[in-house]
């Protein structure tokens, strides 16, 4: 069993920079996938970036490339993700997301989430 708390979310102005981390608790998160997720206002949830167990391998969504980077301390069971050059398009509801299968993108594939903290960027 994994349980999942994200932290670090608030209101940024456009161009600005945010760090969300994802707290874990259960020895399993270190073996699993970890993922960031988010839901923009009456929009659906969507892939943001995810990174294997080990941290060896990562993808991103187009729309975050270059702006954005996923890291994992399993000694800490801790994931982050670093948002640079914020866009009001980027506020949502960001997600942790723990497990995941073949497809890193896939929102089924993850078993485990976390409640959510909200980003707000202001142009």
């Amino acid at each position: 069993q994994v349980q999942l708390v994200e932290s670090g979310g608030g209101l940024v102005q456009a161009a600005g920079s945010l760090r969300l981390s994802c707290s874990a608790s259960g020895r399993a998160f270190r073996y699993y996938t970890m993922a960031w997720f988010r839901q923009p206002p009456a929009k659906e949830r969507e892939f943001v970036a995810a990174i294997r167990w080990g941290g060896g391998y990562s993808q991103y969504a187009d729309s975050v490339k270059g702006r954005v980077a996923i890291s994992r301390d399993d000694a800490k069971n801790a994931g982050y993700l670093q948002m640079n050059n914020l866009e009001p398009e980027d506020t949502a509801i960001y997600y942790c997301a723990a497990q995941g299968g073949a497809d890193m993108a896939a929102r089924n594939g993850y078993g485990y989430w976390g409640p959510g903290t909200a980003v707000t960027v202001s142009s």
